[in-house]
């Protein structure tokens, strides 16, 4: 039966099977309701004393009681709503066949419908302020809308990942995007967005680029491949028209080149790139080796302690006032001489033990030369260190009379850490002016090593992986805003030939795109960590995570996977007593454990009924190992309610 009620007579149900949520999602239904309304019925459940339980509408009920906090909608708001009979085991049915019948909407939908209300006469300002949605986001998947019709059509059917999608949309030439996607049809190698993005801003190649290098003209042209020559080209201005064979013969010639490398070495394998550097997406889910610089050889720590000799007596000659102009030059030259014997000496490449090799595994990149390039760093397919949720490690020793903290796995703390870094990540990427800082204060401290390779800079700054190689928090706040940050990136200055064009086209970006890539590039380089002291403890993390207030609880909310089914039970129980007293401690204290595991995820989720300050304090709590400073309101042992958030909306609005 279908019934208006008042929004004050209606609580959360224990029955809902919805226990997680995500707070940026909650966000958007926040917006999509004050702009729309309630465009879906809650079903309700009589309760006692005139109240009526939510069994399916959790997060609506919670979107409506905040737009009322807020002023957005009256005291005496009505809601419409489904009221059903039955026994508790139909309505937690009816809960779970709500939740479970869904599905996630493909991105091509929704481009397609951003496109058609923007047509509308909608702005993409107002489209995002009603969704809840940053600018960004919007903008991006309207560039989806504008894709070729065959490459939009395979995003639809799921043929190409949404990466893919956004690789063809780094030039907006639908015919190239076409003609790219039809010469990718038949390829026999890997198909990564980087391939596709070299492809569609690379219409021809240079007989000077390194691909061309890397084949050579004639088995070039033996291939069946043609050369457009103009009056003043030569063998390196001309234009080779067949890419995509191009990409097939170099990437053939890399194989060969790769698989040679692999034996002569004795490693499990060599995968090869046609790009310049190792790839996020080639390194996912491999480990590295621990390698240190080849130990140097008897001959070459003599030579190295002989140039060392020549070189105190060279600089002794330069640093001689009474030395004159011909001694001075052939002192000058010696010294280039000795600094380049001693660089090619020390520059040692990493050296893998040989018990390493039958497992270990490299990367075969081509340099901007033609020149095929191992990268000295080794991984594994197999995890280095077994992270075994059995084995664990104290996190904190007891002081004085103060009884030790019960300990948590190894595997468990590396999650932890992992998930504690995106959540410092996405503020810092939103944060240029601090990211600039943090970025120029690293460089300016750091040692750098650069390999021998002949740069403008010897500046670097890779992505950082994480403890646990097979894991990734899919479903948290911090990770998918990274994901959709990183993909909103403005990419066509990667069209440039060179690295001078390259970068001519990057400082054109309009400022809010450069901030965007410095916040990206910066904030992708954190290692993970935690708020405790031995290995992943960084205090540089903890000083950014002050300035920033991140407030954890907002971002990462604890669960029976995440947390509680893997922390000893007092660990839980323990967080019960800092949030509900002795009162709620002794009501869960005789649970077994899977049971007040999925007690304290409903709990610390705020879906209990409770008072309002025990939930208030519940939604705020986070692990203190997860937790940044001045923080107060996340602390294990919460002392008083928390003060009303606005770091999200802060967020949003500078990514806008």
């Amino acid at each position: 039966m279908i019934q208006s009620l008042p929004l004050k007579k209606l609580i959360p149900s224990p029955r809902n099977v919805r226990k997680a949520s995500d707070v940026l999602a909650d966000l958007q239904l926040r917006a999509d309701i004050a702009a729309r309304g309630l465009l879906q019925n809650l079903v309700v459940r009589k309760a006692t004393r005139g109240k009526f339980e939510v069994e399916a509408g959790g997060r609506r009920l919670a979107a409506l009681q905040a737009l009322v906090e807020e002023g957005t909608l009256p005291k005496n708001h009505e809601v419409t709503c489904l009221v059903i009979e039955g026994e508790e085991s139909e309505a937690r049915e009816t809960s779970l066949a709500e939740n479970f019948q869904r599905l996630a909407m493909n991105p091509a939908d929704e481009a397609q419908a951003f496109a058609a209300i923007i047509e509308s006469g909608a702005t993409t300002e107002n489209v995002a302020r009603r969704f809840g949605l940053t600018v960004r986001f919007v903008e991006g998947r309207l560039r989806l809308a504008a894709l070729a019709p065959c490459v939009f059509e395979a995003l639809a059917e799921g043929t190409i990942t949404l990466d893919m999608a956004k690789a063809y949309g780094a030039v907006s030439d639908t015919d190239r995007q076409a003609h790219v996607y039809a010469e990718l049809q038949d390829a026999w190698y890997q198909i990564t967005p980087d391939t596709i993005r070299r492809m569609v801003l690379d219409s021809t190649a240079r007989g000077s680029d390194p691909r061309a290098i890397l084949v050579g003209r004639e088995a070039y042209l033996e291939a069946g491949g043609a050369i457009d020559r103009e009056l003043f080209d030569d063998e390196a201005t001309e234009s080779w028209t067949d890419v995509a064979l191009l990409e097939d013969l170099a990437q053939r010639a890399m194989e060969a080149v790769a698989k040679k490398t692999a034996n002569d070495l004795g490693l499990a394998w060599i995968r090869p790139t046609l790009g310049t550097y190792v790839s996020h997406d080639l390194v996912e889910g491999l480990s590295r080796l621990p390698c240190e610089p080849a130990p140097l050889s008897e001959g070459d720590a003599q030579e190295l302690s002989r140039l060392e000799g020549d070189y105190d007596r060279v600089a002794a000659i330069l640093e001689d006032e009474d030395s004159d102009e011909d001694e001075i030059a052939k002192a000058e030259t010696e010294m280039v001489v000795i600094d380049r014997a001693m660089r090619e000496l020390n520059d040692r490449p990493p050296f893998l033990a040989d018990e390493l090799k039958a497992e270990a595994g490299a990367f075969l990149v081509l340099s901007r030369t033609g020149e095929p390039s191992l990268i000295p760093q080794f991984y594994t397919e197999t995890q280095v260190l077994e992270a075994d949720d059995d084995v664990v490690e104290p996190m904190e020793t007891g002081q004085g009379d103060k009884p030790k903290r019960a300990a948590l796995s190894k595997r468990l703390l590396d999650e932890l850490a992992m998930q504690r870094r995106d959540i410092l990540a996405i503020h810092l990427a939103n944060d240029p002016a601090l990211a600039l800082d943090f970025m120029v204060f690293t460089l300016a401290d750091a040692d750098g090593h650069d390999w021998r390779a002949k740069k403008a800079s010897t500046l670097v700054g890779p992505i950082a992986s994480g403890p646990v190689s097979d894991f990734e928090a899919k479903d948290a706040s911090a990770s998918a805003a990274l994901a959709e940050f990183a993909g909103s990136l403005e990419e066509t200055w990667r069209a440039g030939e060179t690295d001078v064009e390259r970068f001519e086209l990057f400082r054109s970006l309009t400022e809010e795109a450069r901030s965007a890539w410095l916040g990206h590039v910066v904030s992708r380089s954190l290692v993970a960590s935690l708020a405790c002291e031995g290995d992943r403890s960084v205090p540089l993390h903890e000083a950014l995570g002050a300035l920033l207030d991140i407030k954890t609880a907002n971002w990462w909310r604890p669960t029976g996977a995440n947390y509680f089914d893997r922390v000893p039970k007092a660990r839980t129980l323990e967080a019960m007593e800092a949030v509900g007293g002795p009162d709620l401690l002794s009501r869960h204290s005789g649970a077994k454990k899977a049971e007040l595991a999925s007690a304290a995820e409903r709990i610390f989720s705020g879906n209990f009924i409770g008072e309002a300050e025990v939930k208030a304090k519940a939604e705020a709590w986070a692990p203190e190992i997860m937790r940044f400073p001045n923080n107060n309101c996340e602390s294990e042992h919460v002392s008083e309610l928390p003060e009303s958030d606005d770091g999200f909306e802060q967020v949003s609005e500078q990514a806008a």
